[in-house]
């Protein structure tokens, strides 16, 4: 497990980088796909103890809004050849968890990229016009044994779907780092 903290390419303001993945349930999703008003791009694996601890969170996370106001969506960058990680321990890994929410591979590793993700769980939140508003943690608990006492993103999405403020755009997040092809 390497430690890593998320860090900053894409800023505040920037558009969403596009996309067109496939998911666990074998469709197809892009970006244009989701017309929330609030969209929540989470890069999450399957083997990541952070992941492990963190992804309840995001399904409780997802039932707390109905769709028209938030979709979160998690894509997984990691090599496909890493360890419990692939399309097939995708689908494993969605079911165990009962994923509420779309869980895209991206084996080419270009999105993951292009958004500037580096770790797991590492969550990007765009506002309707899908320009990010904040990138960083879901809550407080920055270890996998913790328990969180503040909700960042969801205060965060409220804010954003408010039209309010956030303070903080960008609040690392820390998990493992993505699993690169070499």
């Amino acid at each position: 497990m390497a430690k890593t903290l998320s860090s900053q390419t894409l800023k505040k303001n920037n558009n969403a980088p596009t996309f067109s993945l496939k998911g666990t349930d074998d469709k197809l999703y892009s970006l244009e796909d989701f017309k929330s008003k609030s969209l929540l791009i989470v890069f999450i694996c399957n083997h990541c103890p952070y992941v492990k601890a963190r992804i309840g969170d995001l399904v409780a996370l997802q039932v707390k809004f109905p769709e028209s106001e938030l979709q979160i969506v998690g894509i997984n960058s990691n090599d496909p050849s890493y360890q419990d990680e692939g399309f097939e321990n995708m689908v494993k890994f969605s079911r165990e968890h009962n994923l509420n929410f779309p869980y895209l591979i991206d084996d080419s590793q270009q999105v993951a990229k292009s958004y500037g993700a580096v770790c797991t769980p590492d969550p990007f939140l765009f506002d309707e016009s899908r320009r990010l508003v904040f990138h960083g943690k879901i809550n407080d608990a920055m270890e996998p044994e913790m328990t969180p006492q503040m909700n960042v993103m969801e205060n965060n999405i409220r804010k954003a779907l408010n039209g309010e403020p956030i303070e903080k755009d960008f609040d690392p997040s820390i998990g493992c780092s993505i699993k690169w092809k070499t």
